[in-house]
């Protein structure tokens, strides 16, 4: 619900608000209520969208000092899972949609994904490392279960040996147990389940069309006994928000087979910045200055600071006693007691048709 005085409206299922102008737009436009017959107004049910997009590569690398992994593929652009915080809205403000509804409703999907793994792991110049699939949008998002584009890449990683590391929220990452457990059997297989809060109702406001608290912690428990090596992601943190359930939520990683885990402090990069004000002031407008002024704390009097430093853990005080309980408790837990590397010397390609065999 919003305040009457309020003219926004908000689409049911869905985590944006509105649709914000991306910074590449050259034109803007706002909406102004002239007060009569506000609620009366018909707001239209908003339609998912799925565009193909042919891409002309798939493995995207990077060298960012703070991130786990030097390639990554992310089979979708979007998410319809509508994440209010999601880092990843900004960038589809390069496709010149808004990185507030256009983001969770108009999916691109790369249906010649998986050809063009193989084709890159076949060249000859290739050097092993692990992949991480979604490092942007999630890879069993909704549309993952028609268009199975994640699932493609793990049958070629599972090929070649190639190790693979996920992180999600979506339950449909059980579909694919089966190959995930024999990749792991060798190594070659790291899953990370995000738990941003164990509260339904916050649930349902922040991350609309994902799946309940107590549905991933089944992912994590069922992932374990696969023997699956598994990690609880409680992220991202909010001041003031959820940042109260760090403990609980650690403790109900672990209690649910979780052998790591990990924080990230509420990121609000360009327009997510403006989303997620307008979020708070329309769900939680009485804890609106404080959440923000908290977050402002902890990024240097600003939204954000990109600087690989500390974009993951931000400055300040907050930031400070936000780390330090996280360290108490995977020590009173016995979380990340030791480091798990995937085995990239298992590597190899498998023979095609037309390779020339070899005689001695």
């Amino acid at each position: 619900m919003t305040d009457s005085n309020n003219p926004l409206r908000l689409h049911k299922g869905r985590g944006a608000a509105s649709n914000i102008t991306g910074r590449f737009a050259s034109h803007s436009s706002t909406y102004e209520s002239d007060g009569w017959q506000v609620d009366l107004e018909p707001i239209e049910r908003l339609i998912t969208t799925a565009i193909e997009e042919k891409a002309k590569s798939i493995i995207a690398t990077n060298q960012s000092p703070d991130i786990p992994f030097t390639q990554s593929i992310n089979p979708y652009r979007g998410c319809e899972h509508g994440c209010i915080y999601c880092y990843a809205r900004p960038a589809h403000a390069y496709m010149d949609l808004s990185p507030g509804l256009d983001f969770e409703s108009k999916i691109f999907f790369k249906p010649n994904a998986a050809d063009l793994l193989e084709q890159a792991l076949r060249k000859p110049g290739y050097q092993c490392s692990p992949i991480a699939l979604g490092a942007n949008t999630d890879p069993y998002q909704p549309l993952e279960k028609d268009k199975k584009i994640t699932r493609s890449l793990l049958e070629v990683m599972q090929k070649f040996n190639q190790p693979v590391t996920i992180v999600t929220k979506g339950q449909l990452i059980l579909r694919d147990l089966p190959i995930l457990a024999e990749m792991a059997q060798d190594n070659l297989a790291q899953i990370a389940i995000s738990v941003t809060t164990l509260n339904n109702e916050l649930k349902r406001k922040l991350e609309p069309r994902t799946a309940g608290p107590a549905a991933r912690l089944r992912i994590i428990e069922q992932l374990s006994t696969t023997g699956i090596p598994t990690a609880v992601m409680a992220a991202p943190m909010i001041p003031a928000l959820n940042d109260n359930e760090l403990e609980k939520i650690l403790k109900a990683g672990h209690d649910a087979g979780a052998t790591r885990a990990a924080y990230i402090l509420l990121r609000l990069p360009h327009e997510v910045a403006p989303l997620f004000r307008e979020w708070l002031s329309a769900h939680y407008p009485l804890k609106a200055g404080h959440v923000m002024s908290l977050v402002q704390q902890s990024r240097g009097g600003r939204d954000y600071q990109s600087e690989f430093s500390q974009r993951r853990t931000g400055t300040g005080i907050f930031a400070q006693l936000l780390r330090q309980r996280f360290i108490i408790a995977i020590k009173k837990l016995g979380l990340n007691h030791r480091r798990l590397s995937l085995d990239c010397s298992q590597f190899c390609r498998p023979p095609q048709p037309g390779d020339q065999q070899i005689l001695f």
